[in-house]
């Protein structure tokens, strides 16, 4: 019975046009050949701030996703804080530094699967913060860190 409701589920929403995973505000769609808005915070090889702007192991693996969806990396640097009110306000697309899995913000932000194997990240369970229900972004910054640094 659970079968045969789950696939008249899925035949009702394939008739209906819907994709899944989807992002109500079309971050995937805005980013990908256009900008990127990345927000960080130091935190030691994983993100350091020099005159030039952030660099690091964290740095690189972001510049490397914006570069598999055709996008240009804009870099703000701030508290973490700071960082999460602006992503609320549609001001970031992404929050990525040495964020862990047990990040307070969990109720304010999307969160990816947790990395350890992220160079600098001293066996911390690093995660990334993406806007609330952005889910098709999600989904393919995952794919992406999957692909690069495992899970």
């Amino acid at each position: 019975m659970q079968i045969a409701l789950g696939i008249m589920l899925a035949a009702s929403l394939a008739g209906c046009g819907l994709t899944v995973p989807t992002d109500p505000e079309g971050t995937l769609a805005s980013v990908t050949g256009g900008e990127l808005r990345v927000g960080t915070s130091p935190d030691g090889d994983l993100v350091e701030v020099t005159r030039d702007g952030p660099t690091g192991s964290i740095v690189d693996l972001v510049d490397r996703f914006a570069d598999s969806v055709d996008a240009e990396t804009e870099w703000t640097v701030a508290s973490e804080e700071t960082l999460v009110t602006m992503l609320e306000a549609g001001e970031l697309d992404l929050i990525a530094g040495g964020i862990t899995a047990d990040t307070p913000w969990v109720d304010k932000a999307g969160v990816t699967r947790g990395y350890r194997t992220i160079d600098g990240a001293d066996g911390r369970e690093i995660v990334m913060l993406v806007p609330l229900g952005e889910n098709a972004f999600l989904s393919s910054l995952e794919r992406f860190l999957d692909e690069e640094v495992g899970g």
